[in-house]
């Protein structure tokens, strides 16, 4: 293989996730008023009439539409979370939703993965000193991070798919962890969808604040402390206190 051909495949690994930037960058300037509940309460007649009609592929239709926000990070992500449950009730509705953004989720990771990630974990693994202690701590501890990296509420998603891809962690880790962590806050969203009808009713606002009462982040912070609880664990073994 020549070196212009190499050159050629390694710019060509770069495609997929030039293409997710653009497109989020597009996104967030053409979609940032456009995708809202607003947009939901007008069209919601016509939304629960065809799903009541065509339950399948309004079930398809929403994850198709739920990846694709996912995986080339448009807004709307919340407002796509409520509308799972507005249109599909709890148990469906967070099937729904666990599903969708772990797929967007996980087209993120393979993107970034084929490109820049793969370069780069090439370093990591050739790397020493500090730097090839840091690998080795985050490796080590890949199962809590990549948990903590859902329930942290402060940590945005798209960091929480990108990050991963680029330090060379396990796509099948990846991926199940992905699903596992999201659920407290899908459970979250999906029961504020659930309830959306009777807010419409009253003709008011949807207030997502809720995300932050204390009978919800709470839960929410222990689930974090019991994921962070094995780093903690080798931490101490390795410093000789347990």
């Amino acid at each position: 293989m020549t070196v212009r051909n190499r050159a050629g495949r390694r710019w060509t690994r770069h495609v997929p996730l030039a293409v997710i930037l653009l497109v989020a960058i597009a996104g967030f300037v053409l979609l940032r008023d456009v995708v809202s509940f607003e947009l939901l309460r007008e069209n919601r007649e016509d939304l629960l009439a065809y799903r009541d009609a065509h339950l399948g592929l309004m079930a398809a239709g929403f994850v198709a539409v739920y990846v694709a926000i996912v995986a080339f990070s448009l807004p709307g992500a919340a407002v796509a979370s409520v509308t799972g449950g507005f249109l599909f009730g709890m148990a469906l509705g967070t099937v729904l939703n666990v599903i969708s953004a772990t797929t967007g989720a996980a087209l993120i990771f393979l993107a970034a993965r084929w490109g820049l990630g793969a370069a780069l974990s090439e370093r990591l693994d050739a790397s020493e000193g500090r730097v090839a202690r840091l690998r080795d701590a985050l490796r080590g501890n890949e199962v809590s991070v990549l948990l903590l990296l859902r329930l942290v509420p402060a940590v945005p998603f798209f960091m929480a798919n990108l990050l991963p891809a680029l330090v060379g962690v396990r796509f099948v880790t990846f991926l199940w962890t992905t699903a596992v962590g999201i659920i407290p806050g899908a459970l979250v969203f999906t029961s504020i969808g659930v309830g959306l009808g009777a807010v419409f009713d009253r003709n008011e606002e949807v207030d997502l604040s809720l995300l932050w009462e204390p009978h919800v982040i709470g839960p929410i912070l222990g689930l974090c402390a019991l994921a962070a609880l094995p780093m903690v664990v080798r931490a101490l073994r390795g410093r000789g206190e347990v």
